[in-house]
């Protein structure tokens, strides 16, 4: 059995499947661990979505800002442009089905005895593991729920910007959701910034990327994200930045986790550019 992790998708259906043909995969055999963004800005969402609900047990998902969108969009929270990719997912036959599966994906996965803790974006400075997965669960009971609709209604805006364990209600899953699919950039006092999503070196004074965050609660674990494609694919002592640009022409990455000092595996997806 291998088990890989690989960057976020953004329906580039093709390029998946170059890549598990690379990689030798096979689903009743090996795993995969998709960093979220499933959907979304590529060229066939609802064929990657109908996939990745097809792998069953072999596929760990965790949800990203895309795939909430999508759910967004079919509770009627968000508009979507017209031709886009969500739109052939909510015109399918079996868009319930999907979304149903959709909105009962975890936001985080850890895996003791593997050693890794993998969502979209990013955790909190707060947080240790023990927060992140009690918010993520809060979070994850709402959108399997039956007022998901309300969740979906309010959790947009970028306030409150940071975290406090006093934080209750809407507020409180409005942080979750934004730290853990939609953080790329912290202040000093662990506050967050929604703006800032160029690479290192390029934000504003005063923001730092999270994993470099002072006093970072996290910092003990292996952390497996994607989200910030202008970081690229990266490697630093406990993260792993898995978004390597499918989508805007750069590549989709794989990397086995159960094997040390593993190299990452790639396909090119020069052909692909985002449309406008």
């Amino acid at each position: 059995m291998a088990i890989y992790a690989i960057g976020d998708l953004h329906g580039c259906h093709d390029q998946l499947r170059e890549l598990l043909a690379k990689l030798k995969f096979q689903a009743g055999r090996d795993q995969l661990w998709l960093v979220g963004d499933v959907v979304n800005r590529g060229p066939k969402s609802l064929e990657t979505l109908r996939y990745v609900k097809k792998l069953g047990d072999a596929a760990v998902c965790v949800l990203g800002n895309h795939d909430l969108h999508l759910l967004a969009a079919h509770a009627d929270a968000r508009p979507t442009k017209p031709g886009s990719g969500l739109c052939a997912i909510l015109d399918a036959p079996d868009r319930e089905d999907l979304v149903d599966w959709l909105r009962r994906l975890p936001l985080l996965h850890h895996d003791a005895a593997l050693g890794y803790t993998m969502e979209h974006a990013g955790l909190v400075p707060q947080w240790d593991l023990a927060t992140a997965t009690n918010c993520a669960r809060e979070v994850e009971r709402l959108l399997g729920g039956p007022d998901y609709r309300q969740l979906l209604h309010r959790m947009y805006g970028d306030s409150p910007d940071r975290w406090s364990d006093d934080l209750t209600s809407w507020a409180r899953a409005r942080v979750t959701i934004n730290g853990l699919t939609r953080l790329r950039y912290c202040d000093a006092q662990g506050g967050i910034d929604m703006q800032a999503n160029g690479p290192p070196g390029s934000q504003p004074a005063g923001l730092v990327p999270w994993f470099e965050a002072p006093g970072r609660r996290s910092a003990n674990l292996n952390i497996l994200f994607g989200h910030w494609s202008a970081l690229g694919y990266y490697r630093a002592p406990g993260i792993i930045g898995m978004d390597s640009s499918c989508v805007w022409g750069g590549a989709l990455t794989a990397l086995r986790l159960d094997a040390k000092n593993a190299s990452p595996v790639s396909v090119s997806c020069e052909g692909l550019r985002r449309r406008a």
